[in-house]
């Protein structure tokens, strides 16, 4: 029987989630869905974000709306012209078989008249921003004294931003009668504050402890002093050759400085906040979500309503103010069932605010080293060959091929792939020879329970595996395959990074015989399994052959490091 049925929707929405591919419905939709359809209650819901609360509120909201009355029914407030739009486009997707249902958008920087307009025609379901909302009930543009539905949609970030009193104004101009659902990632006193005073004994639910963050996210911080903040996101980034990020900074100054850097070093990259214009913001968004913008370099106020699903790290540049906000941060990553990793680049007298997070969040940070040259080296040049492999051959070339082997003629195949990889190689290593360890001492109060397995001082050995992304893996479920092939506990395998067609992992030193006799011609669904001891003994700050530090992307320009008028980053 379909799981969504058993919810209790209509075959109008039924159909809908079908044709959309929806099979199991998400925590919070299972608890919220049933109450909602089978009450005229009020509901506070506590889930994070991208755990599926607009289709919790949305399927209910649409089956219980007369589609045959052309009075506003529906009122969803939402914190940003994003989510705003991003909500009316699923709502619309979810009724698209319910006949006559209007749903309309407002929000800042669009025509108020053309909104206006389109809510007169008949909008059973408006969807809007505090702000624009405020703006129009002043100008008389709109009526909600006759709604039945009120939805407070990521309630706390609208609070955060400032809404309070356009929120509290909003819902005066409502009916007491009508039926209030209350949605948000935490459960700060401001938002207790309005559920108290515009709610009557609502049903809660909480997907997760109070205020917690996600288990499908992995958190991590580096000790590095305040000047060395840049140098130390670089080397993140070129460690994740395959890595599609937010980064957040405190400030617009900052987000825009940080994000020039990244493009003159040749990231693609990006900054979003609030002085963009609206159209910049979504020519920004648009390259996002397309994938030829890799790292957006983002504010907390401007990155609301962001919602895209593989985002594979969130890189915290500085931490927020409040302490609430990183739990919104890091719920850009490890959305859709997907992993993610959340990373803190933290000065050291910021620690105090690691352990207030962790308290919030109810999950223990992981202390890492920022990468050294030789694993970061060794990451980019497994990632290049595995590059080579996937690459699709242009039959162009061919035309080519007889020049090309006439200047090659003379270099066996061992030479020739020595050469290849050289020509980045070299390029890598010249610009990093000299680059510093920015790596800071942790010290006592660094306290962590992976703490002694994550220092490489303490005998830990980092392991190469031939498996990664491409195979249906990350951190999380590699994690777990090797902990049950090995018989571990999930503590003993730690720095594990997957890659896309491999991945590093560490134990303590004493799992290490073990292990390779396990990985000894070992076949999975006819492949062979292999696991190599690294070169890189675990990033470790005594690493030979290689200079402290440093890293970078491979494809750069001839014109050195660092410098203006380098390509971007290849995949």
């Amino acid at each position: 029987m379909n799981k969504f049925k058993q919810l209790g929707l209509n075959d109008l929405l039924l159909k809908a989630i079908e044709d959309m591919g929806f099979e199991t419905p998400s925590e919070v939709q299972e608890k919220a869905i049933p109450v909602l359809l089978a009450n005229d209650t009020d509901m506070v819901a506590l889930a994070q974000t991208g755990t599926g609360k607009t289709a919790a509120f949305g399927f209910p909201l649409i089956q219980k709306i007369d589609a045959n009355d052309r009075t506003t029914q529906g009122l969803i407030l939402s914190p940003t012209r994003e989510l705003c739009l991003q909500i009316t486009n699923e709502l619309k997707n979810y009724s698209k078989y319910v006949k006559g249902l209007n749903i309309v958008a407002i929000y800042g920087g669009a025509s108020i008249t053309a909104q206006a307009s389109d809510v007169k025609k008949g909008a059973q379901i408006v969807v809007a921003t505090p702000g624009r909302m405020q703006d129009m009930i002043n100008r008389g543009m709109v009526n909600i004294s006759r709604i039945d539905y009120c939805i407070l949609d990521e309630a706390d970030e609208m609070l955060n931003m400032g809404f309070y009193e356009d929120i509290t104004s909003i819902l005066s101009h409502t009916p007491e009668e009508k039926n209030t659902w209350l949605f948000s990632a935490t459960m700060p006193r401001e938002v207790a504050t309005i559920a108290k005073k515009f709610m009557s004994q609502p049903e809660e639910i909480t997907v997760g402890a109070k205020n917690s963050g996600t288990d499908t996210v992995q958190h991590e911080y580096y000790l590095v002093n305040g000047r060395d903040r840049y140098q130390a996101l670089k080397r993140l980034a070129d460690a994740n050759p395959d890595i599609f990020s937010v980064v957040f900074c405190r400030t617009k100054r900052d987000t825009q400085n940080v994000a020039e850097k990244l493009i003159e070093d040749g990231y693609n990259a990006a900054a979003l906040h609030g002085d963009l214009s609206q159209n910049q913001r979504d020519m920004v968004m648009k390259a996002f979500r397309t994938r030829q913008i890799q790292m957006l370099v983002a504010t907390d106020v401007a990155a609301r309503g962001i919602d895209v699903d593989d985002i594979t790290h969130v890189i915290n540049y500085q931490l927020p103010d409040e302490v609430e906000t990183y739990n919104h941060r890091s719920g850009r990553t490890g959305r859709a069932g997907k992993s993610g990793i959340s990373m803190v680049i933290l000065a050291k007298s910021e620690i105090r605010k690691i352990r207030a997070i962790e308290k919030i969040i109810k999950k223990q940070f992981e202390v890492k080293t920022i990468p050294s040259s030789m694993e970061i080296c060794e990451i980019q040049l497994y990632h290049l060959a595995s590059k080579i492999k996937n690459t699709e051959v242009n039959e162009e070339v061919n035309h080519y091929l007889p020049a090309i082997n006439d200047v090659l003629r003379d270099i066996d195949r061992e030479e020739l792939i020595k050469k290849m990889v050289s020509v980045e190689f070299g390029r890598f290593f010249n610009y990093y020879k000299n680059a510093k360890d920015l790596n800071v001492n942790a010290g006592p109060e660094s306290r962590n329970q992976n703490a002694a397995a994550d220092i490489p001082d303490q005998g830990d050995v980092r392991y190469f595996i031939n498996v990664g992304e491409r195979d249906g893996y990350d951190w999380k479920s590699l994690k777990d395959f090797l902990r049950e092939t090995v018989g571990l506990d999930r503590d003993d395998i730690f720095k594990v990074d997957v890659k896309e067609s491999f991945s590093f992992f560490n134990t303590d030193a004493v799992h290490t015989e073990g292990i390779l006799n396990i990985f000894t011609d070992f076949k999975m669904d006819g492949r062979f399994i292999n696991i190599e001891i690294s070169k890189n003994p675990g990033g470790s700050r005594k690493s030979k052959g290689w200079k402290k530090g440093g890293n970078t992307r491979f494809g750069s320009s001839d014109k050195g490091f660092g410098k203006k008028g380098k390509k971007g980053r290849r995949r």
